[in-house]
């Protein structure tokens, strides 16, 4: 091993960790990242990419049923499960594989084991040749979070899967439960209703994807159930009987009563707990709320030198912020001037079909918060492009101070809206106003367009709606 004193040691190597690391090196300190299982985390191996690659398999699967409407033919049509799989840890592996060679070229010292506070400045480091200490000035812990299970729907991985085994399926369900339905949730049940699973959804909450606006929300569900999924909110899973080999009962309470549905899968997406057990947090004085670390907005523990980043240090659990946490907590170890990361100007993306994303505030949350609100909208079936692509169903949502004219959120259902949303974030970073919005000249053909129709809508100029 390496020399054992460093500036820096990052203990996990997610797109927070590893992030982290490489911005530290850049600035010239010596750094130690310490990874237990893969380089990327969760997100690069078991998360973010790998389901995007199994959900672009089924968005060309569901394109190629539709190739008459395009005018093409495309006879005896089906797909590979085990080639799809393949296809998306190939990608996975690759991407993995980048994070290695990132960490070789900035000089980071990559360790793979288990790591353990061992008192200020200090940690241990557990791996296959035994256990070692390192010291450093400043300690990341950026060790993310895994799959939240409760009493009675834990996963086993034959009847009842998490996100783990969903990503490497041993068999195609045929009739699918999917407990929970923000974007894991929804992302799992697009993809397999989308290769023909019967797919159920049930969501404790009053509507599916609830962090989003109600509209968008609404719209959503319309889609889903138009595409055979059978939705239930504000309902309940309260327990399973299982069968090896046959199957599950389901006991689904909704509005007061109980029934039972049978399935021969459940995925269970219901939240996610903080990776804080075996660090030596506690001991350390860090202050730990609900599987999370506690943290200020410069991600201090309030124990000198130690720092938390990314899902570990609490919502919103999305790798860009883990990223930029990252980022920030470098720059401010180094002596930069560090800004802290806005919640308020992180977007939401969420890759089922159709796509949904979101920054700020929902209409109801502007509302709640004392604004009084202007709201546009404009539908896709208003937009030449998405005409064009046989993509007319979706729609943009924005919501504007009414006394300044600020964009306060930004809410799209559609297709590429992941993609689209950039265009508010950089808005909501620049404290972009409407006038602002309105004046920007957006390119003909495009999507962008219906962000530019939604601000004018909000104050009545729409032109093509």
């Amino acid at each position: 091993m390496a020399a054992k004193s460093y500036d820096l040691i990052v203990i996990g190597a997610g797109p927070g960790g590893y992030v982290a690391a490489i911005r530290a090196a850049q600035l010239g300190l010596s750094v130690a990242c310490i990874e237990r299982e893969h380089l990327g985390g969760i997100c690069l191996n078991w998360g973010c990419i790998p389901t995007k690659a199994l959900l672009r398999s089924s968005e060309v699967f569901h394109l190629m049923h539709r190739a008459k409407e395009f005018g093409l033919k495309a006879d005896g049509i089906s797909y590979d499960l085990d080639a799809v799989v393949a296809r998306s840890r190939g990608v996975a592996k690759q991407l993995s594989g980048g994070i290695g060679h990132l960490f070789k070229k900035n000089k980071i010292t990559a360790i793979m084991g288990e790591a353990r506070l061992a008192g200020k400045g200090k940690v241990a480091v557990t791996t296959k040749d035994g256990t070692d200490e390192l010291t450093a000035k400043s300690i990341i812990v950026a060790t993310g979070a895994r799959a939240r299970e409760l009493p009675g729907l834990e996963a086993d991985g034959d009847l009842v899967w998490t996100y783990r085994h969903a990503l490497t399926p041993k068999r195609m369900p045929k009739n699918l439960l999917v407990i929970g339905s923000g974007a894991i949730g929804i992302e799992f049940a697009s993809f397999y209703n989308t290769l023909g699973a019967k797919t159920t959804v049930v969501e404790v909450m009053d509507r599916i994807l609830p962090v989003e606006d109600a509209e968008i929300s609404a719209f959503a569900k319309k889609q889903f159930v138009k595409q055979g999924m059978t939705i239930l909110e504000k309902a309940g899973v309260k327990k399973l009987d299982r069968r090896p080999g046959k199957g599950v009962t389901a006991h689904i309470e909704q509005g007061g009563k109980i029934t039972t549905q049978e399935f021969d899968t459940v995925i269970s997406a219901v939240g996610i707990v903080g990776n804080v057990e075996g660090l030596g947090l506690e001991e350390a004085g860090v202050k730990i709320d609900r599987s999370h670390v506690v943290t200020d907005a410069f991600c201090r523990t309030g124990v000198e030198g130690l720092y938390a980043i990314g899902d570990i240090a609490g919502a919103p659990w999305l790798a860009h912020k883990a990223s930029h946490e990252g980022v920030m907590v470098a720059e401010l170890i180094a002596g930069l001037h560090a800004h802290p990361v806005k919640p308020g100007a992180i977007a939401g993306c969420t890759y089922c079909h159709p796509q949904v994303a979101s920054v700020g505030l929902t209409e109801a949350k502007a509302k709640e918060a004392g604004f009084e609100v202007r709201v546009g909208r404009f539908p896709f079936i208003g937009n030449g492009k998405a005409i064009a692509l046989g993509e007319p169903e979706g729609m943009v949502k924005t919501v504007f101070d009414a006394k300044t004219g600020e964009l306060l959120g930004a809410h799209m259902v559609g297709a590429e809206v992941t993609e689209l949303i950039q265009g508010y974030v950089i808005g909501r970073q620049l404290e972009t106003t409407e006038e602002d919005l309105m004046h920007t000249v957006f390119p003909h053909p495009t999507l962008s367009e219906m962000m530019h129709e939604s601000v004018l809508d909000a104050y009545g100029r729409a032109i093509h709606f």
